[in-house]
This record gives C-alpha cells, structure tokens and sequence, in this order.
C-alpha cells in the first residue's frame, strides 16, 4: 500500500511539474511576440521599420503596408569609388481600408529623369522612404543582401490646402 501510494504521489509530482514548465514557457513566448507588436514605430522619429517580406496593420493610419523587396539596389559598394552614387528602389504594397493594394517604387534618391521619387501619395498619406539597409559592400555587392533587407518608411497627413 505503501508502495502505491508513493508512486501514485511520484507520478502526480512529475505531472506538476511538466505543466508549470509548459506555462512558463508559453508565457515568455507571448511576451515576446506582443512586445515586438506594439511598437512597430521608432516614436521619437516617427519612423516605420520593416524587414523584407513584412507586412503591418498600422491602425492610426487605417493602412495595411507590405514591404515587397528590394527591385533595384545599384548604390556605391562601401570602399569604391564610383562617378555615382546609385540608388536603392524598394517596392512598398499600400492598402487603405476601402481601397485596392497599389505598390509604392520608392527610392533612395530623387531623380526626375529616371522617375525616381522617394515620397509616394496614397489615400490622403505621403508614404516617404528614410532608410535601407544593410549597404552593399564591394566583396559580395547587393546580389548577396537579397532577403536581408530593412527599410525605414513615414506615413505623414498631407496638406490639402487650397489656394
């Protein structure tokens, strides 16, 4: 008697333990993940970071972002001289509440010639791209950043003035 008594408080000990091991680790987990939600957004900038490939709700601008890629990445490798400085273009899917998805072609550098904006309109927002990284170097160029990629974008409330 004895004997069961023991194994059966054994056995419910184990058991115990293996649960309160299982909370503690999907506890952290969630932790995590909602940390990592809540603050899509460097606050003291205003800036908007994504990684290539994500996609964010951000519910103050009722606006539905996709960070595409990356469709042409021909800045100056770190440590080359070049005669130009180059240019990134990241592909930026917008989508209001009640409209289509549009993608945005947003670059580093404002050139008219080649069409090359660095802001973007879309349903009342001027989407502006800040930042892309990582920047090339000149052993493994842009073709080895493909996938790696962030990008840094400002969503700001366009002036409708009218004159």
């Amino acid at each position: 008697m004895i004997c069961k008594s023991t194994l059966l408080s054994l056995a419910l000990l184990t058991l115990a333990c293996c649960n309160a091991q299982k909370e503690t680790k999907t506890s952290t987990k969630t932790s995590a993940v909602t940390s990592a939600k809540d603050s899509p957004m460097n606050k003291e900038s205003n800036i908007i970071y994504f990684n290539e490939g994500e996609n964010k709700f951000l519910k103050e601008y009722d606006m539905n972002v996709t960070f595409k890629g990356i469709s042409e990445d021909s800045r100056c490798p770190k440590g080359v001289n070049c005669i130009w400085a180059g240019v990134a273009i990241a592909q930026v899917e917008v989508m209001g509440l009640a409209t289509r998805p549009m993608v945005l072609n947003l670059a580093t550098e404002e050139n008219e010639g080649r069409k090359h904006q660095r802001s973007s309109p879309f349903n009342g927002y001027t989407v502006t791209l800040t930042e892309v990284t990582p920047y090339p170097e000149s052993v493994n160029g842009a073709k080895a950043l493909a996938g790696k990629y962030r990008i840094g974008i400002t969503i700001t409330k366009e002036n409708l003035t009218t004159k």
